[in-house]
């Protein structure tokens, strides 16, 4: 069995535990990080066409991919360092989302977290990446919250509707 960790910078920890506790040590773990290079696009076309014909040397968007592979490489590490035990690390980049989407094919299970309001439960605790993943991707998801679930009333009121023409109580 193929289980994938996605692993961002805000919710890693708790993928991780889940991956752990969800697993045996026969069980192969990906740990699986996707660059958004969206930042590092936008630096090369703002210099390429404002500021540096000429002087690739001083193009940001370099630097920024550079941070930004840095970054990835070090949070990669700590999650398998919190793993404790062998496993893969995958890196892919451009859209977050569909990255996740294709790296998740064949997976057996692809463990993510709630990105979004932490405060409540419902579908403003998922970020717009983390929806798209949980509608597309092609194998089960286990979505997880990355600290303490909120107390709310289960299941939530409805949502206040004039009643119907024509209906009776």
């Amino acid at each position: 069995m193929s289980v994938i960790a996605w692993i961002t910078e805000g919710t890693w920890p708790a993928c991780v535990d889940a991956a752990l506790t969800r697993t045996s040590p026969d069980e192969d773990i990906v740990l699986l990080y996707v660059h958004d290079d969206t930042l590092a696009e936008t630096a090369h076309g703002a210099f390429a066409g404002l500021l540096g014909r000429g002087h690739p040397e001083r193009d940001p968007g370099t630097r920024l991919e550079q941070l930004a592979a840095a970054s990835a490489r070090e949070l990669l590490q700590a999650a398998a360092d919190r793993l404790g035990r062998p496993c893969t690390r995958m890196e892919r980049h451009g859209r977050v989302e569909r990255g996740v989407v294709v790296a998740a094919t064949g997976a057996d299970l692809l463990i993510c977290a709630r990105d979004g309001d932490q405060s409540r439960l419902g579908p403003h605790s998922l970020g717009h990446a983390t929806r798209f993943v949980v509608d597309h991707a092609p194998c089960p998801v286990l979505l997880i919250w990355p600290g303490e679930i909120p107390q709310t009333d289960l299941p939530p009121h409805p949502p206040p509707h004039p009643p119907a023409p024509g209906h009776r109580p």
